[in-house]
């Protein structure tokens, strides 16, 4: 007697998701399955395009299905992706100011020059790579960096309507910046309430439209704007950059500390000048080994990953070429991956945990 779909659902019931420890049915991966002739077709819904575990779940599956011998001749697997969103995290659209977008992420420092703005474009254009709808958001009033590393120009914002601007687009990002607002060169000089207006409009005066993933790049410390942010966006979460050193990381503890006391959950921590390869082939710690991973343990938060000192990427962030930073075959390439896969494995879980404790509740 052939098998059904029936019977193919209910053994696919024995592959766990390895992050979640739930099965991939109850989890609503499942979005179909027919079987015809020995074939299988299996459509499994990711909950982000840049998910690391396609190969994992392809391996399970076939695991599974193994049991029913020579009654399975084939079997595809069409992976979809749908980025979801944190029950409870996000507001009522009538309170929401961004409800096209799915998930704001920051990436924070506790002090400045330890690579924020280059791990924030990094993080944003990976996303973009792997297929999701990405915006970032140059929240750094005081310094903007985003005209330079993204290789904007003299490119200048345009108005929407009389109360709204279209971003600018760079490298399959949607961006905001106010260093495309002002000329170039000239001091910005904040207080705390123009600070904070500035920050809003750049925010939410902005039509984003529907984005998967929204990066706010914020000014380094614990001051007006992170504050700001938190008061005005639902955010999914926050990244904490810092480098090896132990000022970088008493920093960084306290950046930490921030988020938190502010109920915006750390989705992990990253070591960015980690290491440097020189032309012997040797390893140079010149700032120290090991800071950030240190503090992700001691925080209890997961540890993203680390990016090496490189050339390239000082040269790629110089001449506004993030794309350049993701060349095939390189281990900058390799790092760089890596932090977007555990970021977005990071916002995955938050999304799938949430909606299944959201059924429970029910």
């Amino acid at each position: 007697m052939a098998i059904d779909k029936d019977q193919i659902i209910e053994q696919l019931r024995t592959v766990n998701d390895p992050e979640l420890h739930r099965d991939v049915v109850t989890l609503g991966m499942i979005k179909n399955v027919t079987c015809n002739n020995g074939q299988v077709d299996i459509t499994l819904e990711l909950t982000t395009p840049a998910c690391p575990l396609k190969h994992v779940f392809r391996e399970e599956i076939d695991k599974a299905l193994a049991c029913f011998g020579d009654e399975v001749k084939k079997v595809n697997i069409e992976f979809t992706a749908n980025v979801r969103r944190v029950p409870g995290q996000m507001q009522a659209a009538e309170k929401n100011p961004l409800p096209g977008v799915k998930h704001i992420v920051a990436v924070g420092a506790g002090k400045g020059g330890v690579g924020k703005s280059t791990v924030a474009v990094n993080l944003a254009v990976g996303l973009a790579r792997s297929g999701a709808a990405t915006g970032i958001l140059d929240a750094d009033i005081y310094g903007p960096s985003l005209p330079t590393m993204l290789g904007l120009g003299d490119a200048k914002l345009q108005a929407a309507d009389e109360n709204t601007l279209m971003p600018l687009e760079a490298h399959g990002l949607k961006v905001m910046t106010l260093g495309a607002m002002v000329e170039d060169g000239k001091p910005l000089i904040w207080r705390g309430p123009m600070a904070h207006n500035a920050f809003q409009q750049l925010a939410t005066q902005t039509q984003w439209g529907e984005l998967d993933y929204l990066i706010v790049d914020l000014p380094p410390g614990t001051g007006d704007v992170p504050l700001t942010m938190a008061q005005l966006l639902p955010l999914t979460g926050a990244v904490v950059v810092c480098t090896p050193q132990k000022v970088a990381v008493d920093d960084a503890s306290r950046a930490v500390a921030m988020f938190e006391q502010l109920n915006i959950p750390v989705l992990g921590i990253i070591e960015n000048m980690s290491y440097f390869i020189g032309d012997d082939g040797k390893r140079y710690d010149i700032f120290g080994r090991g800071g950030a991973e240190a503090l992700a343990e001691a925080a209890d938060r997961p540890f993203l990953g680390s990016i090496p000192i490189t050339m390239a990427l000082r040269e790629n962030s110089d001449s506004g070429d993030p794309a350049a930073n993701f060349a095939e075959g390189t281990e900058l390439a390799a790092q760089l991956e890596t932090l977007v896969r555990n970021l977005a494995g990071q916002i995955s879980m938050r999304a799938m945990v949430g909606q299944t404790e959201a059924a429970a509740n029910a």
